[in-house]
């Protein structure tokens, strides 16, 4: 069955104005259907399957969209915000219309992968507990890292008193001073990788998001960049569910 949605919010949603101005450019006859001129903006048509063209441009219909950033330290994972500047802001104007929102979230001074998009049900399946989706993170350490730290990690170890994290890995790609390692959880609890290394009394000082379930950071994104998924990178993610 054909999803129908009113010309006026179809083409707000995509950047072409307030639908008072969607309205004004539908009685100056600028928007055709199907190749029939439509004056009335609260006509209701199927974007997905029809030819919309505003003025001489066709009308890419997208209801979801899906970005990648590659998130740098000092921003945060937030829509909107009245002190700091948030993930949103680093995006297009072209965007906007969209309504994205991070899924999940990022410490303000942690950096890496982050997803946005508008698509609540996919950012659902992904952070749903009972999904227990593998999240991959890079970190400098401050203290010797060891495989009794790991093997600690493995059996889950208590940031609350009464909260005990489920089994994480531990690889270690430098153990001195400063220790290098990856860590791969299941659940995200608040500041949960620092506070794994605190109840082994040792303490993050850098920390990086790789990967979230099969989708794994663009290398070519410099700090602040981003991109939309690949189909192919579409599809892994929606396997998920």
């Amino acid at each position: 069955m054909a999803k129908t949605q009113r010309i006026d919010k179809v083409l707000a949603n995509l950047g072409y104005g307030s639908r008072r101005d969607i309205r004004k450019i539908c009685k100056d006859g600028l928007v055709k259907v199907d190749g029939k001129i439509i004056k009335d903006s609260s006509l209701h048509i199927d974007p997905e399957n029809s030819e919309i063209i505003v003025g001489n441009e066709v009308v890419n219909y997208r209801e979801f969209i899906y970005i990648m950033m590659n998130k740098p330290q000092g921003v945060i994972s937030a829509t909107e915000d009245n002190r700091d500047e948030t993930v949103v802001d680093l995006l297009d104007e072209s965007y906007r219309p969209f309504d994205v929102f991070p899924v999940g979230r990022l410490d303000k001074d942690t950096e890496g992968l982050l997803l946005l998009t508008n698509d609540g049900q996919l950012a659902h399946q992904l952070l749903s507990p009972k999904k227990q989706v593998p999240k991959t993170y890079y970190a400098k350490v401050e203290g010797v890292v060891t495989e009794e730290d790991g093997e600690r990690f493995k059996e889950g170890v208590f940031i609350d008193e009464d909260y005990k994290t489920l089994p994480a890995e531990l690889k270690i790609l430098n153990s001195d001073e400063i220790s290098e390692i990856e860590l791969t959880i299941y659940e995200g609890k608040f500041h949960q990788v620092k506070r794994m290394f605190q109840a082994v009394d040792k303490t993050v000082i850098y920390l990086k998001r790789l990967s979230m379930g099969p989708l794994e950071l663009d290398n070519n994104l410099d700090l602040g960049e981003y991109r939309e998924l690949t189909e192919e990178e579409l599809e892994q993610i929606k396997e998920l569910k």
